[in-house]
């Protein structure tokens, strides 16, 4: 089965990349998770979009990553969460993509969800430690605020 993958695959590729694996893995695990798209005449031609929008993310290169990781390191995050009436046991817990949108709306890089790392579910108010990873060999490792809203 041919596919054009939209993410970055582990040990199988980048996004825009064409390859080839076998009916199932294509059927069952990377079309139903949005990993990958059938390899048509039109989907071949939005591998220059994927291209072009991962490179906008991209960070470039490891001189780029550091000067990221001093910013992000000396930002105050806060991320606002529903809260329990004494405001210590959060209702659910903080995900990534709210970090990710937390880092943003303080003034940071628009991240991707996949490159925020936690030691665990978020789920009190509080300073947590998490890391960001940047680029091979780079990561931010700093402190995010919850707070109830």
């Amino acid at each position: 089965m041919k596919l054009i993958l939209t993410t970055d695959v582990p040990g199988l590729g980048a996004p825009g990349e064409i390859v080839e694996v076998r009916d199932g893995y294509g059927r069952n695990f990377l079309l139903p998770q949005g990993k990958a798209i059938v390899a048509t005449k039109g989907a071949e031609k939005q591998i220059e979009v994927i291209k072009r929008i991962q490179l906008a993310r991209e960070i470039r290169g490891t001189e780029h990553a550091a000067e990221v990781k001093n910013h992000l390191e000396q930002m105050k995050v806060v991320v606002k969460a529903r809260a329990n009436a004494d405001g210590s046991k959060l209702f659910g817990s903080v995900t990534n993509a709210e970090i990710a949108d937390a880092i943003k709306a303080a003034g940071g890089p628009a991240l991707d969800k996949r490159t925020v790392e936690t030691d665990g579910h978020i789920k009190t108010v509080g300073t947590h430690a998490i890391a960001v990873k940047l680029h091979p060999g780079v990561t931010a490792k700093f402190h995010i605020q919850v707070v109830t809203s």
